[in-house]
Parts: C-alpha cells; structure tokens; sequence
C-alpha cells in the first residue's frame, strides 16, 4: 500500500529510494541502498529481507533483472510483493504480484523503476514517470526523487490516505564527515502531510548536511573575520567557532574560517 521510485543519478555516483505510504514509518521498511552496488525499494507486503538478499547479488555482479528473478524464485509469498530495482549501471526490475491491492502496478526506464500499490489509480505512477523524465538530469538525484514523490502525492497518492514518507540517497563518500556513503536518509514516520513534511526536511538536510560548493564559499578577510567574531561574542560564545558548533553549521564554514558559506553569512547578519 505505497508508491515509491528507486533510481540511479545520471553521473552514476548516487542511488537513491523514494517513498510514501498509509503505513507507519514506511522508511524503516521499504528503502535500502548502497553506493556503488545499487538500490531496491520493497512493498506491499513487504519482504524486508529483500533488501539484504538483492544488495548482495548486486554486490556480486548481478544486474537488477537477475537479483529481482532469483529474489521471486526463492519466495513462495511473490504474488504479493512489489519490488523495484536498479543496479550500479543503471539497470531497472519491477515486479507487481497479481495478488497486490488495486490499483497496482509499475514501470521501469534508464536508470529507474517506479512502483506502487493501493493507489489512486494508474495516473499515480503515470504522473511520477513525467516528472522523473522532466527534471533536468544533472538536478542532484534527491531532488528529482523529491519532485517524482509530490508528483505522486499531488495525482492521488495511497487511495487510503497519508501517513509517512522517506528519501535515502547514497553516494561515496557523501555522508557526514566523508566516513560513509549516506548522502540523505530522511523520514517522516507518522504526520498528516508525510511528503510536503518531507520536502521540509530535504531542505533542512542541504543546508546542516551538505558540502558547501564553491560558489556558495565567501572569502573572510579581515574586517569579516571581526564582524563573525563580534557576532559570536554578542551572542554569548567565547569564540565564532563555538557558535558554528552550537548550531551545528560545520559543513558550511571553514574550519580555520578562511571562507564562510553565503547562506551563513545571511543568516549571521539578518
């Protein structure tokens, strides 16, 4: 009883899930992914051991269509699931079991699969596939996933309701620090607007969890240096740097404070 779309950046360097459901913390059951070897989204009555069990034929060198075959050959319960898959080319499986709850059903392309159950209608997964096709393909891959999950939401969505939503985006070294490969894994596990709550939180992620580029980077010189350090004394810290840390910016100001991102420094001066 969800919709969801797994799919691969097209750089290849990120793989990602995104999905939304009438079921309580949806993310805890249906995304899994690793960089470099693929994603897989699994639903309906969810066979969570999927996750594991096709990331593990991905890792060994099976394409999205191998890993989804041998995963339905070695499950009795198969005419109930609904499986998508892409693997580190860019490959794409779907699977609908003839016994998943109407409407139901799936598509795949070039580095995609969306699927869904207990929907609207077909228009749901229609409406995800036109806005997948028309993000602009070097658009980071969590906001195209981000935009194909509304585009869901917005034709109809799980036909029972809303509960939750998750976004979870891999790339190597993308996650904090550089020390693992979660560039985003967000979820909304119980809210009455699951995916706009979601877009909230995607918003909050670029800014706390994303590398500052280098457009966004302002040189300090030394009158803004002094201007930071005030600001940070007025506000009570021994230090600018303290600040940063309170408020957790880290990724987004040097930290020998040679260069402070410009979103910083807005808020900073406003």
């Amino acid at each position: 009883m969800t919709y969801s779309i797994v799919a691969r950046s097209a750089d290849g360097e990120s793989w990602g899930v995104a999905v939304a459901s009438k079921f309580l913390a949806v993310g805890a059951a249906v995304p899994a992914a690793v960089a470099g070897v693929g994603a897989i989204a699994t639903q309906a009555d969810a066979n969570v051991a999927y996750k594991g069990i096709a990331l593990a034929h991905l890792d060994e060198g099976a394409t999205a269509g191998v890993a989804l075959q041998r995963l339905l050959e070695e499950d009795d319960g198969r005419e109930h699931r609904q499986v998508g898959i892409v693997d580190v080319d860019g490959g794409a499986a779907s699977h609908t079991g003839h016994e998943c709850i109407d409407h139901a059903g799936g598509v795949i392309g070039e580095g995609y699969a969306i699927q869904g159950n207990c929907l609207a209608g077909p228009e749901v997964i229609e409406a995800m596939e036109a806005a997948w096709k028309a993000t602009p393909v070097d658009a980071a891959l969590a906001d195209r996933l981000m935009t194909v999950l509304l585009a869901g939401e917005e034709a109809g969505g799980d036909k029972r309701g809303r509960q939750s939503a998750a976004l979870l985006v891999v790339r190597e070294g993308a996650g904090y620090g550089g020390r693992d490969d979660v560039a985003v894994d967000l979820r909304v596990d119980d809210h009455e607007a699951p995916v706009q709550e979601l877009e909230r939180l995607l918003g909050l992620n670029d800014l706390y969890l994303t590398a500052t580029t280098d457009e966004e980077k302002v040189v300090v010189d030394d009158a803004l240096r002094e201007e930071l350090e005030s600001f940070a004394r007025d506000a009570g810290h021994p230090d600018f740097a303290t600040w940063v840390g309170t408020e957790n910016y880290e990724m987004r100001v040097a930290a020998d404070l040679s260069w402070i991102d410009e979103r910083i420094l807005a808020i900073v001066r406003r």
